[in-house]
């Protein structure tokens, strides 16, 4: 009797599928395609639901629509611009398209680039801050040895990566009960000759509380009266800077002031496409030095190109303009305001339990945190309320808050477009479910574990 062909065979009853896969050594054969699919569909199913990981700022949710558009451009390398122009066009559209929207006084002199995500543009701000730095102090004949970067102590890793990777000075400026934010309060104390920038953050990863950029320029325009130093602002708007145009016009954080030289943000955020893409964009092309930038054929012409990346994904960049179009300023407007609604909705429920105390409300970005009650309880944490939280699916980190706080426990939610008001009021049941179920144990769980904060 014949054996079948393998692609006759039941599924799981294959090779393949009835057998063990190494995990570590490439196979020596091949298997069939549907084989390779369903042991990977098999193995990735494990992982947690993407759309209730609220952990996470980055877009888990994307119309039919733009996964056609995706589709149609996966093959497509966003640094191939002579092979690729009308991409590259499209990327000079869109960050165009973000100065506009930022305020820039003339976005026909503003200079960015797409990068493949916030943190990159980060780090792109930061290096153009210390580029112009080392130059003024090389034709003021100074020494440009120790270069410092001034920061809140609840900054984002990347800033940390940057500081690492690029030899600069971190001056973290702590966070407190009382200045919860990075908002000029001692700013003096921090910066000198040395500093090449303030990084101010529209939207703090721990909490979601925007720093007031108004302020530290003023503190800044007060030490430039007193000290001659004149340092520029770098805005980490990584979401905050999708968010405030939308919902908060009349809050000033962006080129309206002279001190901002250069405005970063996740596409892969608020800018709601899927991962990975950042932009950044500097008000006038003299804050970015010439010498950091290559030029690349584009066009018959040349384009001015500024990454650490090479070979990137031009899809994502692709996405956000279908998303610019497809949305329009309403569009955006109307996608913040419903996952504001959701956060403040959740916010509020969380607030009246007894067992909770709000960090903040979710009315800056749709995020926020809160803490335990102090004398709630002895006999569980915010980790123990995160475990059983899990069990029913909901990714919700607790974490320690940064230094000089790292005392205080927060958990914090991340309302993203996909987020419904009616998926938020089952998580506030089982909020409440399992809070209930916490609160009527009778002896105390066991002592919490020190853990990371998480930077997403």
């Amino acid at each position: 009797m014949s054996t079948p062909d393998s692609d006759e065979q039941p599924i799981f009853t294959r090779a393949g599928e009835a057998t063990l896969t190494s995990r570590h050594v490439i196979p020596a054969g091949e298997s069939l395609p549907d084989t390779a699919k369903q042991i990977v569909e098999d193995e990735t199913i494990l992982d947690g639901n993407a759309r209730l990981n609220l952990a996470t700022f980055v877009s888990t949710w994307m119309d039919d629509d733009a996964k056609q558009v995706y589709a149609a451009s996966f093959d497509k390398n966003m640094i191939d611009k002579d092979e690729y122009p009308q991409t590259a066009a499209i990327e000079d559209n869109c960050w165009h398209m973000l100065a506009n929207l930022w305020n820039a006084p003339d976005a026909e002199k503003s200079i960015g680039t797409s990068t493949i995500g916030s943190s990159e543009a980060c780090m792109l701000g930061g290096l153009a801050f210390k580029r112009r730095w080392q130059q003024a102090r090389r034709a003021a004949g100074k020494d440009t040895s120790r270069p410092n970067l001034v920061m809140s102590s609840a900054v984002q890793v990347c800033w940390e990566k940057f500081c690492n990777y690029f030899d600069v000075e971190p001056r973290y400026v702590p966070i407190s009960a009382e200045h919860k934010t990075l908002d000029g309060h001692d700013l003096a104390k921090y910066v000198d000759e040395n500093t090449i920038g303030v990084v101010a953050i529209m939207g703090v990863t721990y909490t979601g509380m925007y720093e007031p950029v108004a302020e530290i320029a003023a503190a800044l325009d007060e030490i430039q009266k007193t000290t001659g130093l004149d340092i520029p602002i770098h805005v980490d708007g990584a979401s905050g800077a999708m968010i405030a145009p939308f919902l908060q016009p009349d809050v000033v954080w962006d080129f309206r002031l002279e001190r901002v030289h250069s405005i970063s943000t996740s596409g892969h955020k608020y800018g709601l496409v899927y991962p990975g893409l950042g932009w950044v964009v500097w008000r006038d092309e003299q804050w970015l030095p010439d010498d950091l930038v290559f030029k690349v054929s584009y066009l018959g012409g040349e384009m001015p190109t500024f990454a650490l990346n090479f070979s990137r994904p031009g899809a994502q960049v692709v996405l956000q303009y279908y998303l610019f179009l497809r949305l329009g300023f309403e569009g955006y407007r109307a996608v913040q305001q419903t996952s504001q609604d959701v956060a403040k909705f959740l916010s509020a429920g969380i607030d009246r339990l007894d067992a909770f105390e709000l960090w903040n409300d979710g009315s800056d970005i749709p995020v926020f945190a809160w803490r335990l009650t102090e004398g709630h309880t002895k006999n569980w944490t915010l980790y123990d309320l995160q475990d059983r939280l899990r069990m029913k699916g909901w990714l919700i980190p607790a974490y320690p808050m940064p230094a000089d706080l790292e005392q205080i426990t927060v958990q914090r939610i991340v309302v993203r477009n996909g987020l419904s008001m009616d998926l938020a009021a089952d998580l506030l049941q089982a909020i409440e479910t399992e809070v209930a179920y916490l609160d009527a144990l009778e002896s105390p769980m066991p002592a919490e574990k020190p853990q990371s904060a998480f930077h997403h």
